[in-house]
């Protein structure tokens, strides 16, 4: 615990220091654009910081590193490394929330909704919505150029250059993945109607997969693990366990995403149902319903839906079994996941943490 309290304060003291560092250099532009930087400190300050930890436990299971101690060239590299996981992630989450038209995240307006209200506040000409949009989608765009130059930093310093060229490529095949994985969600929720059932189940398993599973977990693990000179059999183990704790991650955000309290994940119960997400659990229910309810359910799914009818469409999914199912699945892919480290040549104690890290990441209620 004490490890990971001090992680956690050294990734915000050096998001901070990032922040900070852009906010001098673009003094230029005036003063008008410091409430697009101020909305990134905001956006960046706190959180569970999943991704920069499986980063730091990836390179630790290859090479030793004291958390506690002094932070040397190497340990310095690996802040970076995990800020630009964390700027990384805010872009995706911001985009991610202009896609959904989600009206909050964390408890609190989401960015798009706060500069609408800024155009609001300020008496700005135009479309308060519009400029909403456009603020919040530039603001993912600077984050993810913050969280270029953060991994170009990180890997700069490493002496072993093969090692710094592996860390990169698994930083942009996983940018690419995001983005690709994204469209195939947008894409799915905008077809007519549902695929027969394998097709289906096929479909909503390679978005979790490619827009959240690969990111959230086995790219971070290999990102870290490049950096410290990981060797192909390492990589094997890690990205072997860490695939399936990313499903499991994804399949628990799923499950939050229907039957979450507002008041712990920070979104209103039941607004994956409104969206219309055609998930792993969303497929799995229709497998289970006779056809008139069927009807009904696709129906109602991605609609304005009251309080009632998503309750009632929770206690469908829960009726069905589909909940039961993807519990299973969660636990079955957090089995895989320790059955991955048999025998791998890897850091006995970091092994631990992250299987501990994996447990919490798919059993978290928020």
């Amino acid at each position: 615990m004490e490890e990971t309290t001090r992680l956690a304060g050294l990734i915000q003291e050096r998001l901070n220091d990032i922040i900070a560092t852009h906010r001098d250099a673009l003094e230029a532009l005036g003063a008008d654009s410091v409430s697009l930087i101020d909305e990134a400190l905001k956006f960046l300050t706190g959180g569970k910081r999943f991704r920069a930890l499986f980063a730091v436990h990836g390179y630790r299971a290859v090479s030793p590193l004291d958390i506690l101690g002094e932070i040397g060239d190497e340990f310095s590299a690996l802040l970076d490394v995990a800020c630009a996981l964390e700027l990384f992630h805010a872009a995706a989450l911001i985009h991610d929330d202009i896609i959904d038209r989600s009206d909050t995240r964390r408890g609190r307006p989401s960015v798009h909704r706060n500069f609408e209200q800024l155009h609001k506040n300020t008496g700005l000409r135009g479309h308060a919505a519009h400029f909403g949009v456009s603020s919040a989608i530039l603001l993912g765009d600077l984050l993810q150029s913050w969280a270029d130059e953060a991994m170009s930093d990180a890997c700069e310093a490493i002496a072993d250059r093969a090692a710094a060229r592996a860390a990169r490529q698994h930083f942009n095949r996983m940018r690419s993945e995001v983005a690709l994985g994204q469209y195939l969600d947008v894409l799915e929720e905008q077809r007519a109607g549902f695929a027969e059932h394998s097709e289906q189940l096929d479909r909503s398993t390679r978005v979790l997969v490619y827009k959240s599973a690969k990111y959230s977990v086995e790219a971070p693990l290999l990102i870290g693990a490049a950096l410290a000179g990981a060797t192909e059999d390492q990589e094997h183990a890690l990205s072997g366990f860490g695939l399936p704790v990313g499903v499991a991650f994804q399949l628990r955000d799923d499950l939050l995403g229907v039957f979450g309290n507002a008041q712990v994940t920070g979104k209103p119960s039941g607004d994956d149902l409104v969206e219309g997400k055609r998930t792993v659990l969303v497929t799995l229910t229709r497998e289970q319903l006779p056809a008139t309810q069927r009807r009904i359910f696709d129906d109602m799914l991605g609609t304005e839906l009251d309080e009632e009818q998503i309750e009632m469409l929770q206690r469908t999914i829960r009726e069905s079994g589909a909940e039961r199912q993807v519990e299973q699945m969660i636990g079955r892919n957090i089995e895989r996941a320790r059955d991955a480290f048999d025998n791998a040549d890897l850091d006995a104690a970091s092994v631990a943490r992250l299987t501990k890290l994996a447990e919490r990441a798919a059993q978290r209620s928020a």
